[in-house]
């Protein structure tokens, strides 16, 4: 009997957005979003972490100035509870998403084997 992948797809993205996981990111981004300095800090961490990201992509090397100044910005929202309570929820979030991809992946490495390290 055929599976239709993309019916999976839909059920999996449907589990996700009811997990315990997304629903508690969600709780703490729309509280972020809610207080008007949080969400100017945390989109400024976002700002300066894309840029430093698309500086790597790019193969432009980062400053030492860079690198402390995005010390200094990551610093600042941890210590806001709120952003800090966001931060924690995305990494649960991208550990969910990494164990996902690994056992969706797995046919595969079973198939090609796993990649040499």
């Amino acid at each position: 009997m055929a599976v239709n992948l993309h019916d999976a797809g839909y059920e999996l993205e449907k589990a996700i957005r009811q997990s315990d996981e997304y629903t508690n990111l969600k709780k703490m981004y729309d509280l972020v979003n809610g207080d008007p300095s949080a969400k100017a800090m945390f989109e400024n961490f976002r700002n300066i972490q894309m840029q430093l990201q698309q500086k790597q992509m790019s193969g432009i090397e980062i400053t030492q100035e860079e690198v402390e100044q995005a010390q200094k910005t990551v610093a600042l929202v941890q210590q806001h509870e709120s952003i800090s309570k966001l931060m924690e929820a995305e990494q649960r979030m991208s550990m969910v998403i990494a164990e996902l991809n690994q056992i969706i992946m797995k046919p595969l490495e079973e198939l090609y084997g796993a990649p040499q390290q």
